[in-house]
């Protein structure tokens, strides 16, 4: 038998939203959301790696007891995490760089032309 997938505590298109959003527009969404239905929503996204960003910005709207409520001693865990400053996150992507004019050869088809 599978288990239960977590629902969601608040409807998928504002998740969508919420996820989509500025950081100036994510504060006014998350306050349009009851401070519990917060708290849940945070423990819910820091279970997901890929939203966890998200459920630490919530987290830091919500209180401590709201957070334990919602998460046990995980909640408790990103409250604490979402007071502390941002980790800074080296960049994962290689920089693109160019060949300068010195080496670079272009090279047009004549038919292009």
């Amino acid at each position: 038998m599978l288990p239960q997938e977590e629902a969601c505590p608040v409807p998928d298109s504002l998740l969508g939203d919420l996820y989509r959003a500025s950081p100036e527009g994510l504060h006014g969404l998350v306050e349009s959301i009851p401070s519990r239905v917060r708290a849940m929503l945070a423990v819910y996204c820091c279970r997901r790696g890929h939203l966890m960003s998200l459920g630490l910005a919530v987290a830091a709207t919500c209180d401590k007891a709201e957070m334990t409520e919602a998460g046990g001693q995980f909640g408790a865990v990103i409250f604490e995490q979402s007071r502390r400053a941002p980790d800074v996150v080296p960049e994962k992507r290689r920089k693109v760089t160019l060949p300068t004019s010195s080496g670079l050869q272009l090279v047009i088809a004549q038919d292009l032309i």
